[in-house]
């Protein structure tokens, strides 16, 4: 077996796709180097990232499958399913031989398996559009604590950038130690690391018993139905959510609304 591994990075990936084509590499699998664990079987080969090659897979997706075909193998790319890279790569070689029409063929199963990862990272997107919770700090600026299953923070970054404005803003992704910083509109991805408690301001407070307040006050005893709640916020997403708290909560504000 043929197994190549790559540094984990997107253009990384795209490096591994264009070394597949020009050394004619047939692999097994392709996993991020580091995370793989290595027997005395197979045979690994490490794919350094080359910027240069990288772009001209990325272009090439884009020129000769579709861009949204291009869109959905990143969108794939942030599940950071355990099969994800080779799902892409078998994707992206279909799409070499079908051209644009290869998101129609629904009975594929390389294009069914890539569909599927599309589709929960779309639907973790959407719900951390409704679900993510901000909470001001001294100073002003809004800070909010997120713990999602897949790698969204790039694709909701967007939508609050364009949301909240001239407001200096941030959300952490805790399980991946990201942070996306905004601000007039625009915003910057990095590497983060927690450096202690952040401070709040005195008013937060007096905003997240409010918040409270008005959550238990428009709900009505004799229709709470607990499952179907599950169903729409499962209680993963609990833990940063002000109104699903008993005492004291992480954020106040419903910015996805």
């Amino acid at each position: 077996m043929l197994i190549l591994t790559y540094d984990g990075t997107f253009e990384g990936l795209l490096t591994a796709v264009f070394a597949c084509y020009y050394e004619k590499l047939n692999p097994d699998d392709i996993q991020v180097e580091g995370e793989v664990e290595k027997d005395f079987v197979s045979r690994y080969q490490l794919i350094r990232t080359e910027k240069e090659k990288g772009d001209r897979v990325y272009q090439g997706i884009e020129k000769n499958i579709s861009a949204q075909a291009l869109k959905n193998c990143y969108y794939a790319f942030l599940s950071d399913g355990e099969n994800k890279s080779i799902q892409i790569y078998r994707y992206i070689r279909l799409g070499f031989k079908r051209g644009r029409d290869i998101d129609s063929l629904l009975t594929s199963k390389t294009v069914a398996d890539l569909h599927g990862l599309v589709q929960k990272v779309l639907r973790e997107k959407h719900r951390m559009l409704g679900l993510t919770r901000f909470m001001e700090l001294e100073g002003g600026s809004l800070y909010a604590k997120i713990q999602p299953k897949y790698n969204i923070l790039s694709l909701i970054a967007p939508h609050f950038a364009e949301r909240l404005g001239p407001e200096q803003w941030m959300i952490h992704d805790e399980g991946r130690n990201l942070l996306v910083i905004g601000t007039e509109g625009k915003w910057l991805l990095r590497q983060y690391q927690t450096e202690g408690e952040r401070k709040l301001h005195k008013r937060e407070a007096l905003f997240q018993s409010l918040w409270k307040e008005f959550h238990q006050s428009i709900a009505i005893k004799d229709r709470k139905n607990p499952k179907l709640q599950q169903q729409f916020m499962p209680k993963r997403y609990w833990k940063n959510l002000t109104e699903m708290q008993q005492n004291s909560a992480p954020g106040r504000r419903e910015a996805g609304s």
